[in-house]
């Protein structure tokens, strides 16, 4: 599996001799500079790969693109999106002509990872992401204050929710909101709590089945030309896979994913494999799903997650969470060995490791949250000791 590493460009605290330190070769990056709807030109991706490459003896390249952003007007399918299907196949385009052929994307309404701690202390002094309940409902109904919000909550949430916004100050709650916008990273958008609500307020009558098939207006425009320059989609899990203020979510069970793959039978519509988004589903037996969908992952996110009964879940070591992350790995490198040996060219699935804890060598250094430098680079190490330990015991390529 190709070792990769989020990037987020020239405005990133880790410089790219860091990726090479910490071993991956493939960079996965985005033109976070770009809005939202606007083409990504050869100009800017070439200048990308440029600074990728500048220095040859570090032997990075650009392997994948996350995210090729889909705008909210084609997720709420609202006006003419001509314009904006047409901009993004030319920038599908682009990216093909410019060598790059894995694009992740995802299809959440308006934010996209949720957590309401940035910095959940750990044994020995680490920190962690971490998505509690009660914060979360607390925002929900005392913050933003979503009319019918405190229906969708249980009521021992609601309780524990009532008593945090009561003693909670005013920098509580401005650091709550910080918290759940920082799960846009490198987007164009954050919104104040007046903001978000207008922003829900566009999707108001939005149902689950009108975005699914919003998804499937955007896939049957996207993929016949992503099929045609030889561009693998990768659609991304809901994180978490569960409706939120209100929205609904459709990427996050093997229901979802086969109706995705089902929408436009091709090879370049593809799953992103994220452990850690479909791990937080309560319903999800995340192996399973690997197998399920093995001949479709284009691309991985590797990480663990810890659920409690209230729905409340945080990250956790790669061996220590719910997922079987040693099978989901043998699958992975069984369906490489497969693509090898039908002779397919694209046979290794990139990896990148994702939220990683902040580690003691971290803290005080600047980074973005949720991306600390040590903590990726623990995940990386323990992905790559899973890999090594199954690929010697199955004889499988890595």
């Amino acid at each position: 599996m190709e070792q990769t590493w989020r990037w987020f460009g020239p405005e990133d605290a880790i410089r790219l001799p860091h990726v090479r330190q910490a071993g991956a070769s493939g960079i996965v990056t985005a033109l976070h500079h770009i809005p939202y709807g606007v083409v990504w030109t050869v100009e800017e991706i070439e200048k990308r790969k440029a600074m990728i490459a500048e220095d040859a003896s570090l032997g990075l390249r650009w392997s994948v693109v996350e995210s090729l952003p889909v705008s909210e007007p084609i997720k709420l399918g609202e006006g003419d999106l001509e314009p904006l299907f047409d901009n993004y196949r030319q920038s599908l385009r682009n990216l093909a002509a410019c060598g790059i052929t894995t694009v992740c994307y995802n299809f959440m309404p308006v934010l996209d990872w949720t957590r309401t701690q940035l910095a959940h202390p750990l044994p020995g002094g680490g920190r962690a992401l971490r998505f509690n309940a009660h914060e979360y409902a607390a925002f929900d109904c005392f913050i933003l204050e979503r009319p019918g919000a405190e229906d969708e909550h249980a009521p021992d949430v609601m309780a524990r929710a009532r008593e945090w916004f009561d003693r909670a100050s005013e920098d509580d709650k401005r650091r709550l909101l910080a918290n759940i916008m920082a799960g846009l990273p490198g987007a164009f958008d954050r919104y104040d709590a007046p903001g978000l609500r207008r922003m829900l307020d566009r999707y108001k009558g939005m149902t689950r089945d009108g975005l699914r098939e919003t998804l499937a207006r955007f896939l049957r425009e996207v993929i016949p030309t992503a099929e045609e320059v030889g561009i693998r989609m990768c659609i991304h899990p809901d994180d978490p896979p569960r409706p939120l203020l209100g929205l609904p979510r459709v990427v996050g069970s093997a229901d979802d994913l086969a109706f995705i793959v089902g929408a436009v039978p091709s090879d370049a519509n593809g799953i992103t494999f994220c452990t850690g988004s479909l791990g937080a589903g309560v319903d999800n037996d995340v192996p399973a799903l690997a197998k399920q969908f093995a001949g479709h992952i284009k691309f991985a996110h590797l990480r663990n997650v810890a659920k409690e009964p209230d729905g409340s879940f945080m990250e956790a070591d790669h061996l220590g969470g719910d997922v079987d992350m040693v099978s989901v790995v043998t699958t992975l490198l069984e369906e490489q060995k497969r693509r090898l040996d039908a002779g397919r060219a694209d046979w290794r699935i990139p990896f990148r490791p994702d939220h990683g804890h902040e580690l003691l060598d971290d803290i005080g250094k600047p980074t973005h949250p949720g991306y600390p430098m040590i903590g990726r680079l623990r995940g990386l190490a323990e992905i790559r000791g899973i890999m090594t330990a199954v690929s010697a015991l199955r004889q499988l390529p890595v």
